[in-house]
């Protein structure tokens, strides 16, 4: 019974009450009841629910133009929407991230939301929706099928844009230490063995240049996101879509949203059935996500120790690492982005089996998508801007460790091969290793080079790949 705390609504189920003060109405408390799955609500999803009121805002704007919608109504809505997408009612967007009905709740409840926002901007209570209704009004020309799916993209879109910055930020990390380490030389490896030599620097650089590849990939799959379903309605047909809709909704989502690159899709039937895009962009951060990992997985190697491991780098100090080791430090930061890594990976298997599981001319398994996506951008972009910023920045070089194991390593007759005979090397890593004896030693001992010849094979501009250029004959050395 109604009480003054709350207030009756009515759907297609019969009455069910609210409480009085509520923004939203009887399709988000029905959802409310029938799916207290993660807990968490699409609030906390702030770029999707800015989507979903840009999307209402851009609908109102084109349906009034079109004179289906009065200028009041629609002032009142593109007010409503204003204020949520400035940051506004965003804690009354309670559905759950995980939900049935393919958007359908998610919808709902930013309809309820604007609705009951718009008739406190007209002066009306809330529920009052004889004057403006959730669905006739704020939802007109439009189904759950083409908005959510629309305001998704847009919250992707938006989102990516944050990950690139993040990633171009930690690229620019990496680049700045490769050049810190560039004169650095150390003994590069093949499977966990020594191989031959190369500078720190090209290590890192190598970090950098993987980075900059991925936020190509980034922007290739970004770019796909752009192609929308608005105005196809239910499966693409534009049932109760008036003709001239679609072109003007897209037109006024660019204003509202800023990004302009936003086109309608050729076959809205398609469009409204196939999750393509979000399959490809999930591949993309499953690749990020990989070689993230195996970077951080290649950090900790090489920081490994103090003393029993390579400790070739120190990784910055930020937190203690043990409750019963005293002085222990952990590489806490790349251990964390590992995670995130494996994370992204298991939501990549998510949306690949939530894809292939659509049927027809829907796939209702488009709010997994959305929450697998939103928390893998989210988490990647989080976690590579705390790798730069508490990790990489303070990476600093153990030079004496890094000059004694080239020193030592076997590995230097590799430079020396192609001089003496791949046999002749051989021999000699034999020997060395059985000795224990170093490999330069050996060679001067068995005269198989002279000093000068060994010397110049020997230069940290040679063995890292990087032999001195010959003087022009024009020039004076200077």
């Amino acid at each position: 019974m109604t009480s003054p705390q709350t207030r009756s609504e009515h759907d297609l189920l019969g009455d069910i009450d609210v409480p009085a003060d509520a923004y939203y109405g009887a399709h988000t408390a029905r959802a409310l009841l029938n799916f207290p799955i993660t807990g968490i609500p699409i609030a906390t999803h702030t770029h999707l629910v800015n989507a979903l009121a840009a999307v209402k805002q851009a609908a109102a704007s084109a349906n009034r133009e079109l004179g289906l919608l009065d200028e009041e109504k629609a002032r009142a809505i593109v007010a409503a929407c204003e204020r949520i997408r400035g940051g506004e009612l965003h804690e009354w967007f309670l559905v759950d991230t995980i939900a049935g009905g393919a958007g359908t709740s998610t919808n709902m409840n930013a309809n309820e939301v604007i609705a009951n926002a718009a008739l406190e901007h007209l002066g009306r209570p809330r529920g009052e929706y004889t004057t403006l209704h959730p669905l006739d009004h704020v939802n007109l020309g439009q189904s759950t099928n083409d908005v959510y799916p629309t305001a998704v993209k847009i919250a992707l879109i938006t989102q990516l844009r944050e990950l690139q910055e993040a990633l171009t930020e930690l690229r620019g990390a990496f680049g700045a230490k490769s050049g810190e380490f560039a004169g650095i030389v150390k003994m590069g490896r093949t499977q966990l063995q020594d191989a031959v030599p190369m500078t720190l620097g090209q290590e890192f650089g190598a970090f950098a240049t993987t980075l900059g590849e991925d936020i190509v990939r980034l922007q290739e799959a970004t770019r796909l996101l752009h192609e929308l379903n608005i105005g196809g309605t239910a499966i693409g047909t534009a049932l109760n879509s008036h003709p001239g809709y679609r072109a003007r909704v897209i037109e006024r989502l660019r204003e509202v949203t800023g990004v302009y690159e936003l086109i309608g899709a050729t076959d809205l039937i398609e469009a409204t059935a196939d999750v393509g895009v979000f399959v490809q962009l999930s591949g993309v951060l499953k690749r990020i996500a990989v070689k993230l990992s195996k970077t951080c997985n290649d950090l900790r190697l090489l920081s490994s120790g103090p003393r029993a491991g390579l400790n070739e780098i120190h990784l910055p100090a930020v937190q203690a690492g043990s409750s019963i080791m005293p002085g222990k430090v952990n590489p806490v930061i790349p251990e964390v982005v590992n995670q995130i890594a494996y994370e992204v990976i298991g939501h990549d298997v998510t949306i690949t089996m939530a894809a292939e599981g659509g049927q027809l001319q829907l796939n209702a398994f488009e709010p997994i998508i959305a929450r697998s996506l939103v928390e893998s951008i989210s988490h990647l972009t989080r976690g590579a801007r705390v790798l730069g910023e508490r990790c990489v920045a303070g990476i600093t070089a153990n030079r004496d460790r890094l000059e004694r194991m080239v020193a030592e390593s076997i590995g230097v007759v590799t430079a020396l091969s192609p001089t003496i005979g791949y046999a002749a090397a051989t021999s000699v890593a034999a020997e060395a290793l059985e000795s224990g004896r170093g490999v330069v030693e050996i060679v001067r001992e068995r005269g198989l080079l002279d000093d000068a010849v060994l010397d110049s094979l020997l230069t940290p501009e040679y063995l890292t790949g990087h032999p001195p250029l010959a003087l022009s004959p024009q020039s004076d050395g200077a």
